[in-house]
């Protein structure tokens, strides 16, 4: 049974297009579960289809320069790893293999090392450092989408506010003087002294009662308004800021 298991397996990876020799990666049972799969020294350039059940996996000895992302990750049972002597190039394509070996050193037989580029040859891969990959950092969907998000926001804040002020500008505004307050003569109203004042306010004070009308108090020292200015006022109001002013 464990033959036919091992045939099985030999069969699915010798027709992988990756082996550029044709030889096959061999395959043998483990106990009590697992496969070890030796692909050493067969010259492979790429990585063939290997089974998921992977415990020991050998790999040195070939002409991997890289090792597609996310390769070891689905090797939930991985327990020993021989990846030296295989001419790396230490670019961004890298990167995956060195984070997956700085967290599984204790399975790694024999650390690799990198071929090329030439300032990093001869280094182990887990000893590059993050400034090396420092120009290898992709710029995020998230924050592009941000941005042009952002970026029609203010727009749409900027035409609005340009639309409220050329509407405030054409805007006419009304103000409304109740009839009521029209029976005050403007001369009462020019001059009066705080005892006219006084006076006025006790001669007013019933009528103000029941009509909620105007009430002038006694500390008001200031003078009242120039009726006789009021016209030229109201002609100011209504030609420079649109503004009129009506008796109700």
């Amino acid at each position: 049974m464990l033959s036919s298991l091992s045939i099985a397996v030999l069969l699915l990876l010798t027709t992988s297009t990756a082996n550029s020799v044709g030889r096959p990666c061999l395959c043998s049972v483990l106990f009590p579960t697992g496969l070890k799969v030796n692909c050493s020294s067969l010259n492979l350039m790429e990585l063939p289809h290997l089974p998921s059940d992977t415990t020991e996996l050998h790999l040195q000895d070939n002409q991997l320069t890289s090792v597609p992302p996310g390769l070891f990750d689905r090797f939930a049972g991985l327990q020993k790893v021989s990846l030296s002597a295989n001419p790396f190039h230490c670019d961004c394509r890298i990167q995956y293999l060195r984070s997956w070996l700085l967290k599984n050193r204790a399975i790694v037989s024999k650390q690799p090392v990198c071929s090329s580029p030439n300032h990093v040859a001869q280094k182990a891969i887990v000893e590059l450092s993050d400034d090396h990959f420092s120009s290898c950092t992709l710029p995020s969907c998230a924050d592009g989408t941000f941005n042009t998000i952002m970026g029609v926001m203010l727009c749409c804040l900027i035409v609005l506010l340009l639309w409220s002020l050329r509407l405030a500008r054409n805007s006419t505004f009304i103000l409304s003087i109740d009839e009521r307050h029209s029976g005050f003569e403007a001369d009462s109203l020019r001059s009066l002294k705080p005892r006219h004042r006084r006076r006025l306010h006790t001669g007013l004070s019933e009528v103000s009662m029941d009509t909620d009308s105007l009430i002038f108090t006694e500390d008001l020292e200031e003078p009242l308004i120039n009726m006789e200015l009021l016209p030229q006022v109201l002609d100011v109001l209504h030609k420079k800021h649109n503004i009129k002013i009506k008796a109700t």
